[in-house]
């Protein structure tokens, strides 16, 4: 009730005491002129004493409000009731100290009030919602949408009305929808959150993207469950690269399975060992240099090329000055940085060391080698011969 009423109402209440006292000793008869006159009067002087006391109050309120806005040049009226009078001081006082710390401290109004209303505090939660990676959503405890972000659209082609009062496990594969289900039950019981769990999803096109969940049950007073909150991000991209990748590295080792099994058919055939070759052997290899078949290259310790003849950079499809750029990782398709270097000091332990792995040219094709290491003692560095293993290209192909 406004202060303003409650006045009006004690004045006219007191009215009716004189007005009692009246028809107490000349009846209701004779008071009727009494009580109107009375009653006028004191309407009246009600009247008056309300605007008097509230008029300055709300003039109050409404500075007040300014200030709050960051208005500080506002001027309060001074009031003819004393004690507003000195509410008013006590309120210059403060704008006057608040002036002078933001003039020392050389912060702007801006940064220190704002307007709180609520359309104002509901745009910057949507801003904020709708600026994150992701969209995010809310349900009740049977996994029911009761909110999602307007930028659900981006990613599953629907608008917000559309997916409210939906169940979230209508949009996901069944394997993926028992597996929320499972983690939305862990949240409940365990009151700890859902992190980075993948789920596919089907868009409104009937394409389907991988969604990474991060969510948390929340709960009321009681502590019984409210329902989920949560975002879904699109890791689409990030989980078809992965699994590419998972695959190419199954396709490698059993490339390298493959080349093993059909080195060691070779070797047998030929009754060779690929871990050592005899002296003999050595002094035959260093004679394939001379041949056309044969290429040859030099290169340090960390496996980079330091010169090669003509044949090597030809049969890989470079220029001179690329192979001097390239390191043997660079064009050697089975034998990582790491294993090379192995091999590379292997070779400068024992003198030599051989073995057969498979190359890639620049245009992306492959052929099968077989590389004997030479170490240089004289010069610090290394010596490669490469022969192509002629018999295992045909046996791939």
């Amino acid at each position: 009730m406004k202060l303003k009423t409650i006045l009006i109402i004690m004045c006219l209440s007191v009215s009716t005491i004189p007005l009692g006292l009246i028809v107490g000793y000349q009846g209701f008869n004779a008071s009727i002129f009494f009580w109107i006159v009375i009653f006028i009067v004191t309407f009246c002087f009600s009247l008056l004493i309300s605007h008097l006391i509230t008029r300055p109050i709300i003039g109050l309120t409404k500075n007040l409000d300014s200030i709050s806005k960051g208005q500080l040049d506002v001027k309060l009226d001074k009031s003819e009731i004393h004690e507003i009078n000195n509410l008013t001081d006590s309120l210059n006082r403060i704008m006057a100290s608040l002036k002078l710390a933001i003039h020392k401290v050389g912060v702007k109004k801006g940064e220190i009030f704002e307007d709180f209303s609520k359309e104002t505090v509901e745009k910057n939660q949507q801003d904020i919602i709708d600026s994150i990676n992701g969209w995010a959503w809310e349900t009740n405890p049977d996994g029911v949408y009761t909110f999602c972000s307007t930028n659900v659209f981006d990613y599953l082609g629907y608008f917000p009305k559309e997916i409210i009062g939906k169940n979230i496990f209508d949009f996901l594969l069944p394997e993926d929808a028992k597996k929320l289900k499972h983690a939305f039950n862990e949240a409940n019981k365990k009151k700890k959150s859902i992190k980075n769990l993948e789920n596919w999803c089907i868009q409104k096109n009937g394409n389907k993207i991988c969604l990474e969940t991060n969510a948390f049950a929340f709960f009321d007073e009681s502590g019984k469950i409210v329902g989920y909150k949560g975002i879904f991000t699109d890791v689409t991209g990030k989980k078809l690269a992965n699994e590419t990748i998972k695959d190419l590295n199954k396709e490698l080792s059993g490339l390298k399975i493959e080349i093993n099994k059909l080195s060691k058919e070779y070797d047998k055939r030929n009754n060779r060992s690929l871990q050592s070759i005899s002296v003999n052997e050595e002094k035959s290899i260093e004679k394939w240099a001379e041949q056309k078949l044969d290429s040859v290259f030099i290169f340090d310790i960390n496996a980079n090329i330091l010169d090669c003849n003509e044949n090597m950079y030809k049969r890989l499809g470079y220029n001179k000055n690329e192979m001097l750029s390239l390191n043997m990782a660079d064009f050697d398709v089975l034998e990582t940085k790491p294993e090379l270097y192995e091999k590379i000091i292997t070779a400068k332990k024992n003198g030599a060391y051989s073995f057969k792995t498979m190359h890639k040219r620049k245009d992306g094709s492959t052929v099968l080698v077989f590389e004997n290491l030479q170490y240089l003692k004289d010069k610090n560095a290394f010596k490669c011969i490469v022969r192509e293993d002629c018999s295992l290209n045909r046996n791939i192909r």
